[in-house]
């Protein structure tokens, strides 16, 4: 085929006849030939929308100088700049300068990290190549393709159909919220040309049917390419965390003035302080408030939890997401793919001759068999290729399966053909299709047995002659069905009717069926599954199972994955109906897990509302269109990576690339580590603030007879220098043994707590604080200093002074390294999660060790920070300070565990209701 030379919107209408389109394309109903398409390719460029450059950038920059933390030193440069003190201003300001680009640089980062993971679901599209259904990334589609557009899918180029009906929805291009029809039979040669009955668009998505359908635009000529969705801008989400530290941190800025405030008269008239002393006390307090790695070091942890989600096979599209799924108390799953394996195998028939065992027959022996093998063929949109491989939904790719099982041969013919295809109906439960064959009308229909029967009027015998469906030969049918459903195996019934008219209403035409047989076919648990529900029981997490399955089928499979047992009510579709609002309630907020089958993903919405009311942190799984509402209304909406649709991936936050249950067990596992991990780089950071405060009350507090135990340059250098990187390291902790061994915390609970305030400014703080004025002390007595001692330049005590900030600098950064391995573990003893096992850890201990060194041994730097080796012998008290800050916290730990343990003694056995 020779190489197209023309601009598919200029040359080609789409609105012309099909066969001039076809002649304006050089193309067929065959489609392309993969030479062919490559060269256009080449030609036309991908089907991509251009890009257009965002300046949210400048935005996002701007915004880390204006935080609460960045104003606190704000004013305490402004107050050293009016103090007259330029250096401490210049330094304070390189602070924030750096600390906006590092918190800038962390940002950008984490949006990169979660826009990369776009690669993990790239949008694709069926074509026919070369005469066969191949499946590409929609980017390479060109004009000329005929794609295959199926219910679910997005349609990725602007086409005209070929075949088939289907129902859109342009909401994206049109506004319009009902979807609306197209179809190949409706033509339309004038008007808008989006209001085209024959024409689908970029950027829509079928939400019901299938069609074939040629590509005439692709990229920037499409519809999508033209209007001014280019330039929609979206704002970043803000995680609850980064709302909650805000706040503290506005906190933090509130008592920090408050002091500084408080004090600055009282070190001026009380403590007879000259206001040059005064001012340095209340920058350095300011200073010594602001935890200037915080926010960065949150927003780095939330990214690196979203890489390794998404290594796991749990694609998150918000950093959020992994804040939430830390407090997930009831998982609301999927059966079919989620918690068994979604490989659907065909074990029985049951028709009025008999039962029927595929795996001991080859080829089909009555008409019987042949006419229930034609109606599953006839009525199904799935294929296998001549290589064995399934294309589409699995149960009708099982189906079909079947059907080749039976001896009937898979025709070519099935589209061309078909007159109108139903397709499946939640509601209903079934699908039917319209199909022309040896000259007569059939409707061949499958679905859920107990609605197909009850449509019934006739049954099939094994000379293919119908008897009347009397009440015997219903109930023989019904307990056939039931059989199957109870051992666990999904059921389908089949049947047909013939009919003496073009078709019609849907309603009207399923109706005084022909039941031609049911089908048993089985979709055996994961593996994995049973294990990740016992480990959701271990953690406080509720299931609850929502299928339309059969409740029998519904009841075998969470019976034997752990959600069921013989006290575990399962609901079906027709009870959830009628239940009232308050009942549900009731039922969702008991501590047990639920089991829902025949329910229409409608359904879900209301479960997911009910359960949302109760107060608990919801992930919905979902996979058809129908359950984006429920995935979108839910905290945590996870789709099917595999056979969820482009509407189910699109509505959800989480995408699972598995399909698997237990990844979802995984992930909150996942989350909830990274949300210890954010605690515990709080307690180190917050830590710290005391021993850093303690110096300049004491100098207050004495009016100046005791000099500043620390300089403000120096807290710098503690919070920027040797602070950051083992916070960082903490971020990265592994899991805390026994993390799904605990309840999920409550659903608006504060990031900092009572408790983490209490161990870090009560605890591992004054215990810091208590070590290291001692060793300034110690230096200064040891030197023969007294209380209103000259220490200034011109004192022969001025190098002792030196040296007793630099061991109170050095004495802060030793209790560091005790602080951050007591950090590691919340409730459990070190030597669980074992001393080397965080190398990132040691790395960083390292690298604050050679910054001290750097400040206290380089000519230049020890000028500039005002620091002087202390004599040996102080020295070698440093290595005791870290041992005695961790071992104060971990004798704390220690009594925490006792505490527990005693309780739990004289509580009652809880109870794990299934």
């Amino acid at each position: 085929m020779p190489s197209v030379e023309l601009s598919p919107q200029q040359e080609a209408d789409p609105r012309e006849a099909v066969t001039l389109l076809q002649r304006d394309l050089r193309s067929s109903p065959a489609g392309l030939s993969g030479r062919e398409a490559a060269r256009r390719l080449v030609q036309y460029g991908p089907n991509e929308l251009p890009r257009t450059r965002s300046m949210h950038w400048l935005a996002d920059l701007a915004g880390q100088f204006s935080h609460p933390l960045a104003l606190l030193l704000w004013l305490a440069a402004a107050l050293a700049a009016l103090e007259g003190t330029v250096v401490l201003a210049v330094a304070i300001v390189a602070v924030i300068m750096l600390n906006a680009l590092l918190a800038f640089a962390q940002q950008h980062r984490a949006e990169q990290a979660v826009a990369a993971l776009a690669g993990y679901l790239p949008e694709q599209a069926t074509v026919l190549r070369d005469g066969r259904d191949s499946v590409i990334p929609s980017s390479q589609l060109v004009p000329g393709d005929v794609v295959l557009i199926a219910e679910g899918e997005r349609i990725s180029a602007d086409a005209r159909l070929l075949d088939g009906s289907i129902e859109v929805d342009l909401s994206e291009l049109t506004g319009e919220s009902l979807p609306v029809t197209r179809s190949a039979q409706l033509v339309d040669t004038t008007g808008p040309i989006l209001q085209a009955r024959d024409l689908v668009f970029s950027g829509s998505t079928c939400t019901q049917g299938a069609a074939r359908a040629m590509v005439f635009a692709t990229g920037p000529h499409t519809e999508l390419g033209r209007i001014a969705a280019l330039t929609r801008r979206t704002r970043r989400d803000v995680s609850p965390l980064e709302h909650q530290v805000k706040r503290v941190a506005w906190l933090i800025g509130a008592i920090a003035v408050g002091i500084g405030l408080l004090f600055l008269p009282i070190g001026t008239f009380a403590a007879g302080m000259p206001l040059s002393d005064a001012a340095n006390f209340a920058i350095g307090l300011l200073v010594a408030n602001v935890p200037e790695g915080l926010l960065p070091t949150i927003t780095l942890a939330l990214a690196v939890g979203v890489r390794e989600l998404a290594r796991m096979g749990a694609v998150v599209k918000q950093l959020s997401a992994v804040e939430t799924l830390g407090s997930t108390s009831v998982i609301c799953t999927d059966k079919t793919g989620t918690l068994t394996r979604n490989v659907l195998t065909p074990v029985s028939l049951w028709t009025l001759h008999g039962e029927t065992d595929f795996g001991n027959r080859a080829a089909a022996t009555t008409a019987l068999d042949a006419a229930v093998g034609a109606c599953l063929w006839r009525c199904s949109t799935a294929s296998i290729d001549p290589d064995d491989v399934g294309r589409g939904d699995p149960t009708e790719v099982a189906l079909l399966t079947a059907t080749r099982r039976l001896g009937v041969a898979i025709g070519t013919d099935r589209e061309s053909s078909r007159r109108a295809l139903y397709a499946f109906d939640p509601a209903l439960r079934m699908m039917s299709t319209v199909d022309a064959t040896d000259g007569e009308l059939w409707l061949h229909t499958k679905g859920a047995p107990e609605e197909i029967i009850e449509r019934c009027v006739s049954i099939l015998d094994a000379d293919c002659a119908e008897h009347p469906l009397d009440p015997a030969l219903r109930r023989a049918a019904a307990a056939a069905s039931e059989g199957y459903a109870s051992s666990g195996h999904r059921v389908i019934a089949a049947a047909r009717h013939r009919l003496d008219h073009d078709p019609g209403d849907r309603a009207q035409l399923e109706q005084r069926l022909c039941l031609l047989g049911v089908v048993a076919m089985i979709d055996p648990p994961r593996p994995e599954a049973a294990g990740a529900v016992e480990a959701c029981r271990s953690a406080g997490i509720h299931i609850i199972m929502i299928t339309g399955d059969h409740p029998g089928t519904a009841r075998t499979i969470a019976t034997q994955v752990g959600i069921a047992d013989e006290d575990t009510p399962v609901m079906t579709g027709e009870q959830l109906d009628t239940m009232p609002e308050a009942e549900l309630d009731r039922l969702v907020s008991g501590n047990r897990n639920l089991v829902f089958a025949r329910t229409s993903p409608e359904a879900k919405l209301r479960i997911a509302d009910a359960v949302r009311a109760t107060g608990h942190v919801v992930a919905m799984t979902g996979d058809g269109v129908n359950d984006a509402p429920a995935l979108r209304h839910s905290d945590i909406g996870v789709a099917m990576g595999r056979s969820g649709t482009d509407v189910a991936r699109e509505a959800a936050v989480m995408v699972l690339t598995d399909d698997n249950f237990a990844t979802i067990v995984a992930a909150v596992s996942a989350g909830r580590r990274v949300y210890a991990n954010v605690r515990k780089f709080i307690l180190y950071i917050f830590a710290h603030a005391i021993p850093e405060i303690v110096p300049f009350l004491i100098f207050a507090l004495s009016g100046g007879a005791v000099p500043l135990p620390l300089t403000v340059l120096q807290i710098l250098v503690i919070d920027l220098g040797t602070e950051t990187l083992p916070a960082l390291a903490l971020g990265r902790e592994p899991a805390e043994p026994g993390v799904m061994n605990q309840p999920p915390r409550r659903k608006h609970s504060g990031i900092i707590t009572g408790r983490l305030l209490a161990r870090a400014w009560g605890l591992l703080g004054t215990s810091s604080a208590i070590l290291v004025t001692a060793g300034f002390f110690a230096v200064l007595l040891h030197a023969g200093w007294r209380p209103g001692a000259d220490v200034t330049a011109a004192s022969p005590l001025h190098e002792v002074y030196l040296q007793a900030t630099t061991m109170s600098f050095l004495g802060i950064v030793a209790c560091q390294i005790g602080t951050a391995f007591a950090a590691r573990t919340d409730r459990v003893s070190l030597r669980t999660v074992g001393l080397f096992s965080n190398r990132l850890l040691l790395w960083g201990i390292g690298f604050e060790l050679l910054v001290a060194a750097a400040v206290c041994l380089i000519p230049g730097l020890d000028t500039v920070f005002g620091t002087s080796l202390p004599p040996a012998w102080a020295l070698g008290l440093l290595p005791i300070l870290p041992i005695t800050v961790w071992g104060v916290d971990e004798t704390y730990r220690a009594a925490q565990r006792r505490s527990a343990t005693r309780a739990a003694q004289h509580r009652p056995a809880r109870h794990h209701p299934r």
